[in-house]
């Protein structure tokens, strides 16, 4: 077993391409809109895969572990590289040079282009362990790590070259430790169970048994995940495992994060463990413009708003932090076409000759390709959007068959919804009576009856506001008097 600073260029390779997502798992919620120290959510830091320190969450909700179990099916010989990557918190604060030559700590220093303020920053760290399959048979392996203690300070010039102040960033230890197992299943396939355990254990404990959690975030692994690589063989979908799978993969116990595959599409020999909910096979969208480092983040909307922002308010982003001043770049900086195609993107199409999906997409080009220019799809002769592509469509007077019968506007049903429930709202309209307003039929080819329920005393405002209630023919029934 070897644990190594830097992957062989072959693994790198390999990971290459789980390590876009893996980046914007690591730096998920980093800093939100808009963008600045001063804002209200930016004061409650660190959001997702906080691994915390033993005695301070023992009686709290965050844990101080992860452990990741997947199915693989490894071939003679194969070998397994891990890499575990977590921020670990770097506290800055911001000091004033005094003409004695001293410095004093300020809440806030002003330059030309930014305003500096004390501020939580982020040192992405890597634990990367290579082991043979075999190695990890029994009782495994155990990798302890630490990160030192240390302190660093940043001169702060003016535009003249003036020293005006420094950036004294301050970090604690971190020391945790990687527990990796395998033991091979009962049954007709050779399928073994991986465990990856990755735990915080510093000794830091709050002096008065107490503390904050701020606190506790200096001695935090802070967004941990895991990346797992079979140098041959192949894992199985935790997601989507194949049939024979299926009560294997129940009994993997996960906590704290779980396990999809990642790299290409198609392959299955590298997995992302992740505390945020990820698909299979997880990909950054083509279009996205660059990491905007906001939890659940909308491009287009992001982007705009950020454009937004007043100077005061940039010159306070850019003042927060590295990656919040690049953000603010970027947004200044959109061509128009960037920013236009922020505002949606066709993944596939059906071909107007022969249905079926197309597979067409865009990945991989600056600016995706017209789908339409693609050998054997034909463009429509009226957009889906334009109104007149509905010609032959009418709300007052379509139809759609309900129990064998004809339903149009001006028809009574009675409401069952729960099929697709959504809302507890639902309930109440169960049985009720309805009047329907106009039979809808959207662009994927569905039906829907717009109604207003009878007996309700603002029917008549919906009306003539076209705020209707929305069912499917399968959601609603005909009275027996119909």
């Amino acid at each position: 077993m070897t644990t190594t600073a830097v992957f062989s260029p072959e693994l790198e390779s390999r990971f290459a391409t789980a390590r876009q997502v893996a980046d914007a798992v690591l730096f998920e919620g980093y800093v939100l809109y808009p963008y600045r120290a001063s804002a209200a959510k930016n004061r409650l830091r660190w959001q997702f895969g906080v691994l915390v320190p033993p005695a301070w969450g023992a009686d709290r909700e965050e844990p101080a572990f992860q452990r990741t179990e997947c199915l693989m099916e490894p071939r003679a010989g194969a070998t397994l590289a891990a890499e575990v990557r977590f921020l670990r918190a770097q506290r800055r604060t911001v000091q004033e040079a005094r003409p004695d030559g001293t410095f004093e700590t300020v809440p806030e220093l002003h330059l030309h282009d930014r305003v500096l303020v004390p501020w939580d920053e982020g040192i992405e760290e890597r634990v990367e362990i290579v082991a043979t399959v075999a190695e990890l048979t029994g009782e495994g392996i155990v990798v302890p790590f630490t990160r030192p203690a240390g302190e660093e300070t940043e001169p702060v010039h003016d535009t003249d070259g003036t020293l005006v102040g420094r950036l004294v960033r301050r970090y604690d230890e971190a020391v945790g430790v990687v527990r990796l197992s395998v033991s091979e299943l009962d049954g007709p396939y050779r399928v073994m169970r991986l465990t990856a355990v990755v735990e915080n254990t510093t000794t830091w404990a709050p002096a008065d048994g107490g503390g904050d959690r701020e606190a506790a975030l200096a001695h935090s692994l802070v967004s941990t995940h895991l990346m797992l690589c079979l140098t041959t063989g192949s894992f199985v979908s935790m997601t989507d495992p194949p049939e024979w799978a299926k009560g294997a993969v129940a009994s993997c116990r996960n906590r704290n994060t779980w396990p999809v595959l990642a790299g290409e599409s198609g392959r299955a020999d590298l997995v992302l463990s992740s505390p945020i909910i990820l698909e299979d096979h997880p990909a950054i969208a083509p279009e996205s413009p660059g990491a905007l480092y906001d939890a659940t983040e909308i491009d287009e909307i992001l982007a705009l708003r950020t454009a937004a922002l007043t100077d005061q308010e940039k010159r306070e982003a850019r003042g927060t932090d590295a990656k919040a001043a690049a953000v603010i770049d970027l947004a200044d900086s959109m061509p128009p076409e960037v920013l236009e195609r922020l505002h949606g993107a066709v993944r596939a199409l059906r071909e107007i000759t022969e249905p079926g999906p197309s597979g067409l997409s865009g990945a991989g080009s600056p600016i995706p390709p017209d789908p339409f220019d693609a050998p054997g799809v034909s463009r429509p002769a009226t957009p889906w959007w334009d109104p007149a592509g509905d010609a032959g469509l009418d709300p007052a007077t379509d139809q759609v068959l309900v129990d064998g019968r004809p339903v149009a506007a001006g028809s009574r049903v009675l409401l069952r919804p729960g099929l697709r429930r959504t809302d507890a709202q639902d309930l109440f309209l169960h049985g009720r009576s309805a009047l329907v307003e106009a039979v809808l039929h959207d662009v994927d080819g569905g039906v829907h009856l717009a109604v207003t329920v009878e007996g309700d005393p603002g029917a008549d405002i919906r009306r003539e506001q076209g705020r209707f209630l929305y069912f499917q023919p399968d959601e609603v029934a005909l009275p027996e008097d119909a």
